[in-house]
């Protein structure tokens, strides 16, 4: 084993040593550090975790961490997880075309969220199948999912499913190109129906790219992964060269953890503003219901999930093999697990099953005042 996977894997293994009530360990990349306790946490359900996961309760569990007022309080690595690692987290990281609307915004390359979408994509004029309700499609439109396009990744034979996307050569010639819903119309919101499109999320990113005049990987890096100090990522891209602003975005756990903290904190990161706290507000407020117990703000799910003490509303960001990326701003708390489980049915609901019996049952009933 080269020397140094060798120890990762010997921090690994001394992280999942370390018992639940004592602190992460120093690493020098940004995070305060505490122990549960000194942040309110019960280390008895935490401290069940690392079995239930040997057991495998929760298939391909590879991280699991908890942020605390700003403090990294607990961080577990399992099977191939590692501090170390660069998580493919799937459509986890759509948050971050998200993000850079936001800085894009306030650096006043895009005039707001309401801008009309494929202005900025002028460049690839005509489009086919171009209808009036095409042109109408707002960048705020595809940030809730709701846009015009007839995209549904949950529907096989959907002209804009994502599996429809990967083999083509050219990515955003493939979603300008896309059909618009038969009888699409608004809510008296100004929403349309909900539906869950990756098209959306790619156009986002080449949007930004055109407004800002810079590679939309290159924008992210600059303006949202160094000011959190995340120095090491893995793009995914197109055949052509495109940046894949839909997921797939690899980053390790303790770099996840900054973004849901960052959002958490209205946008903050250790004193200073990265995205506009009205940014960070807009993103999570519910703009669509997804399902019955599930809604949506831009590019990130909200729900309720059981706490110690009854219900807790959650914002989080899932992908594709169970990961998900908690943010609860009233419990000062943000939560990554991530997972390898691809493809399987029920990940998601397993995920939420281990976050409630051992992690968000160990937060306190009362919601942490802002220091």
């Amino acid at each position: 084993m080269p020397m140094r996977y060798a120890a990762i894997a010997i921090l690994t293994l001394a992280v999942l040593a370390t018992p639940a009530r004592a602190a992460p360990p120093d690493l020098h990349d940004g995070w305060r550090i505490a122990a549960p306790e000194a942040v309110g946490l019960d280390p008895a359900p935490l401290a069940g975790l690392a079995a239930a996961i040997a057991r495998g309760d929760d298939p391909k569990t590879t991280s699991v961490l908890v942020v605390r007022d700003g403090e990294l309080v607990y961080e577990a690595y399992f099977g191939e997880g590692g501090p170390d690692l660069l998580n493919n987290t799937r459509s986890a990281t759509k948050i971050f075309a998200a993000l850079a609307v936001g800085t894009a915004i306030r650096d006043g390359a895009i005039p707001s969220q309401q801008a009309p979408a494929f202005a900025f994509l002028a460049d690839l004029r005509p489009f086919r199948n171009d209808t009036a309700d095409k042109q109408a499609i707002t960048i705020a439109d595809m940030l809730s999912m709701s846009s015009a396009l007839d995209c549904d990744d949950s529907v096989d034979a959907s002209p804009g499913n994502e599996d429809h996307m990967h083999p083509q050569p050219n990515w955003t010639r493939w979603a300008v190109d896309l059909p618009t819903l038969p009888n699409y119309a608004r809510d008296a919101a100004g929403y349309g129906p909900w539906r869950y499109c990756t098209a959306n999320a790619f156009l986002v990113g080449q949007i930004v790219q055109r407004a800002t005049h810079t590679p939309v990987d290159k924008y992210i890096e600059a303006n949202l992964l160094r000011p959190l100090g995340i120095v090491r990522q893995n793009w995914s891209r197109s055949p052509a060269g495109e940046i894949m602003t839909g997921g797939g975005l690899e980053l390790r756990s303790r770099d996840l953890a900054k973004v849901a903290w960052m959002l958490s904190d209205g946008g903050r990161w250790q004193g200073r503003q990265i995205v506009p706290s009205a940014w960070a507000h807009a993103m999570l407020t519910i703009r669509r219901r997804s399902r019955p117990d599930q809604s949506y703000g831009y590019f990130v799910f909200a729900g309720t999930y059981k706490g110690a003490c009854g219900p807790l509303p959650v914002w989080y960001m899932a992908g594709n093999g169970g990961s998900q990326v908690l943010m609860l701003p009233a419990q000062r708390t943000a939560i990554v697990v991530t997972r390898t489980n691809y493809n399987v049915p029920g990940t998601s609901l397993q995920t939420q099953d281990l976050l409630e019996k051992y992690v968000l049952a160990a937060l306190p009933c009362a919601a942490r005042p802002r220091r």
